[in-house]
Formats: C-alpha cells, structure tokens, sequence
C-alpha cells in the first residue's frame, strides 16, 4: 500500500488526508521521557535501538501517516567531529564558534566520521513500520546550522551570522558549503539505509531580507538538496517572502508555519503541495476552537495541489498527547472537499 503522505507528495490527494507532526517523537510523550531519562540528547540519537523505539513511539500512540527519524540537526556536526552539545533548557551549544577565516580554517573535514548508528537505527525503524507509514528523514539547512555555529549558541536575532555573510563573504562562503556538505552526507545515509522522503529544516532563513536569502543561503541548500532520490519537503518559519526562493529549489513540497495562509502560500507557489499549518497554541485552546481552526487550515490546503496536514512549528513540550492523538483521528474523518 502507497503511503498516503507519499500520493500528497506526487501532488496527488489521497483519500484520506496525511497528517503528522513535527516533534512528534519527544518531549510530549512520556514513553519518551520514560526512555530517554538519564540518557544526554545527542547521545540518545547515535543508540540505534533507542532511536528506533523513539521513532516508532508516535506511530503506534498517535496513528499518524508518518514517522520522522528521531535525531537533532546537530547530529552531523557531532559526526563531523564539532564538539557540541545541547544543554537541557538552553539548546545547542559549540566550545568554538566559527567566526574568523581562522575559525573556519580549523573545521574538520565535512564528512559523517562514523554513519552506522544512523543507518542502523534507519533499518531498525524500517523493518517495525507499517507498509501504510511514510517514514521521514531530515537535515538542517546550511544557514540554520551555520546560524548556530557561528553564535555558539541558540539566538533570537542570529546577528554574528548575518553579519559575518556580509562582513566576511569568503569565510560565509567555506562555512556555508561545509554545513551543506555535513547535511547532504546526512540526508544521504538515510535516504541509503531505507527513508520514503526527507525534511530540510531552515528553521531560522525568515530571520534573513530576501535579496540576503537568495544570494547568500539559497545556493546552499540547493547544493544540500540536489539529485536527492526522494521527494525533499523544505520548511521553515517566517518565509513568506521567501516561499517562491524556496520553491526554486528542487523540492516538492513546502511546510508552511502557522503565520502564513495556506491559501497566500498557493497563490505565490501554486504548483507544489503544502504541508501545514496548525497554529501549536490551539492544542491549549480546546476542542471547539482547535477543530474549527483545523477546518480552516484544511479549508485553506484545498488551494494547493495536495495537502499534509502538520502544525506551523514543533509539538510543544508541555502538549497533552491525549489531543494529538484524536486529532489525528479528527482529521482522518475529515471531508476536505465539504470544508471548503
């Protein structure tokens, strides 16, 4: 059976509307803290058995369309030999920013040192899903993950790294074509150990003015992304003026946040499907709110060629698993041709 999620992105509408959701697998859960507990982040991504249980944990309590491999961008930087760790409460920490010519001379080779916990962990989800289930991999886009690296940290502005772009263009330049070469080896081992399609996360590109985007990151990811052999959905947050950029890469598909109209994303790239956009807030708003905005949001999708339904950003910690899991049920009675 072809998994719905995959028709959608053919730019087919399945039956039954594909749902999941970003961050399924993780805080939310408390199989997940269950398992995790006492065990650091990263490390938990390179234990194969765990991932795969980690992965599979949203699959068999919410029934979503698909499974998306539990690991953290920072997973390749890691395999690349950067010493970084994510700080519980804090996130993605880096012992040396890269924000010299110095800096970026010392980086290490981009290639994965050692890629067999991924494909290991890849195989054990394969073997476990449901023939129904699209299973996800993904990467960080070049600009998010160099966002990081040059801040050594999580930041609200990412102002070291919009200003390095500018003041030190060659520097941006080996930075930039190393995290795309990490996040391609990345993507790569999935797609080789056995995942249907693949997520590029560019989750802080909204951060940047389109002409900055389009000549000093989009090249980027296009270098991440392209010859891919499956289908490629690209998402970040805040890219409505960028939506067409992103378009312009090979990608088949575009997660939109909660900000933008999916009707508004159609109208600017009108022949990619859309994937999107329940605002995450909902999910504390209760049922009568959350299912009207849910049928707004599907209402919405029926402007693009095909729609997966997702939240606008990641399942938030503190959500009740109990709501996901009837709204994936919700959404699976839908109609979508009666919520126009």
């Amino acid at each position: 059976m072809r998994p719905n999620l995959l028709t959608a992105l053919a730019g087919k509408r399945p039956e039954k509307l594909p749902v999941w959701f970003m961050r399924q697998a993780g805080r939310s859960l408390p199989e997940y803290r269950k398992v995790r507990a006492g065990i650091p982040m990263l490390e938990s991504c390179l234990r194969p058995e765990l991932t795969a249980e980690i992965t599979m944990q949203p699959v068999r309590r919410h029934d979503v369309d698909a499974a998306i491999f539990y690991s953290d961008i920072m997973v390749p930087l890691k395999l690349a030999g950067i010493a970084v760790e994510i700080e519980p409460g804090v996130g993605p920490v880096l012992d040396h920013p890269v924000r010299t010519k110095a800096d970026a001379a010392k980086l290490p080779a981009a290639q994965l040192n050692d890629p067999a916990p991924i494909a290991e962990a890849v195989r054990l989800i394969r073997e476990e899903l449901p023939r129904e289930t699209a299973f996800l991999g993904f990467a960080g886009a070049p600009f998010t993950l160099a966002a990081y690296m040059v801040e050594g940290r999580p930041s609200k502005d990412h102002l070291r790294a919009r200003a390095l772009m500018h003041s030190d263009p060659q520097t941006w330049d080996r930075l930039l074509s190393w995290c795309a070469e990490v996040s391609r080896a990345f993507l790569q081992v999935q797609i080789d150990a056995g995942v249907d399609a693949v997520q590029l996360f560019d989750s802080w590109a909204g951060s940047l003015a389109r002409r900055d985007y389009q000549e000093k990151v989009a090249p980027y990811s296009g270098q991440t992304i392209a010859g891919l052999e499956v289908p490629v959905i690209h998402f970040g947050t805040q890219t409505e003026h960028l939506l067409d950029l992103m378009a312009a890469l090979e990608v088949d598909a575009l997660g939109i946040d909660h900000r933008t109209d999916l009707r508004t994303a159609a109208s600017i790239v009108p022949d990619l499907p859309l994937q999107g956009n329940i605002d995450p807030a909902r999910l504390f708003a209760g049922p009568e709110a959350l299912y009207r905005h849910v049928r707004e949001v599907v209402a919405a999708g029926q402007a693009a060629p095909a729609h997966i339904v997702n939240l606008g950003h990641g399942v938030p910690p503190h959500a009740d698993p109990g709501v996901l899991t009837e709204l994936v049920a919700y959404i699976h009675a839908l109609n979508p041709k009666q919520e126009k």
